[in-house]
């Protein structure tokens, strides 16, 4: 286990300097929120979810959905990386006439559907999942939200929808980083007790520190947290994590680099990885 542990923080830092370069490359993206999650999207494709670069259309396969869809570059690196498509196209992304467009998209294999609208993912997943209930599959279905989509209603009739069918095939996370393009959640719309808010409707919550890969292996080995019942995750993670002056900085929730900012960047994720 300790040395699982190892290899994903490695891989996860690695995947923070390919999106940086995605996003230093084509001027585009949403770099904050990205780094905020590489840290659960490693723990879910590394380890835990089921999924086959080599047989994309497994009925059995674990399904993933990302709704929080603006931080797609993640996404797309992560997928290529596995395998889904040759690495090289993503140097295309944000490019014209690439398909690696600004937010995911189902012409990419590995993406399950089309997403970025917020408040559409969770409520799909529910209908992903109930399916797989009534056709007596094993898959799981995972979804990854924003904080400030949680202002969404669709997000809150998805909540009520799955805790009414008993989905404990699902599994909601929030990347709780506590800043959208705004400003602060709270200071936009409060969220208070995120963990009160859906346990009220039905839903095991477990809270996590969604940058502590160690902790995030153990919720998501877990799942689901309670039978007959969904999962929601508040996975507690820092905006821009890992980039010292990026982090908590409402302002990289979107942002262009300059040169010297990027270089400043790639230095302080590099003496990271020689640190682990």
């Amino acid at each position: 286990m300790e040395q699982k542990i190892k290899d994903l923080k490695l891989k996860a830092k690695q995947i923070r300097k390919g999106v940086l370069n995605m996003v230093y490359v084509s001027k585009a993206g949403h770099i904050g929120g990205s780094l905020s999650s590489i840290d659960i999207l490693t723990t879910l494709y590394y380890n835990v979810l089921n999924i086959d670069a080599k047989n994309i259309k497994n009925p059995d396969r674990d399904r993933f959905v990302l709704s929080k869809g603006h931080i797609a570059e993640s996404l797309y690196y992560i997928l290529g990386d596995k395998g889904f498509f040759n690495k090289e196209k993503l140097r295309t992304y944000s490019q014209y006439g690439s398909t690696l467009i600004g937010h995911p998209n189902s012409k990419n294999p590995g993406v399950e559907i089309n997403t970025g609208s917020l408040g559409h993912g969770l409520p799909v997943s529910v209908g992903m999942a109930l399916a797989g209930k009534r056709d007596n599959k094993n898959y799981r279905v995972f979804t990854l939200m924003g904080d400030g989509e949680q202002a969404e209603g669709s997000v809150w009739e998805g909540a009520m929808s799955a805790a009414n069918y008993k989905l404990d095939n699902l599994v909601g996370i929030i990347d709780r980083n506590g800043l959208q393009i705004s400003g602060t959640t709270e200071e936009v719309m409060a969220l208070d007790n995120l963990s009160d808010k859906w346990s009220s409707f039905g839903w095991e919550v477990v809270e996590v520190d969604g940058n502590d890969i160690e902790k995030l292996l153990t919720v998501l080995n877990n799942i689901p947290a309670k039978k007959g019942k969904p999962t929601m995750i508040i996975a507690n993670t820092i905006k821009g994590k890992g980039i010292s002056f990026m982090e908590n900085q409402v302002k990289w929730h979107h942002g262009v680099l300059t040169k010297e900012q990027y270089d400043q960047a790639v230095i302080e994720l590099e003496g990271a990885e020689i640190n682990e």
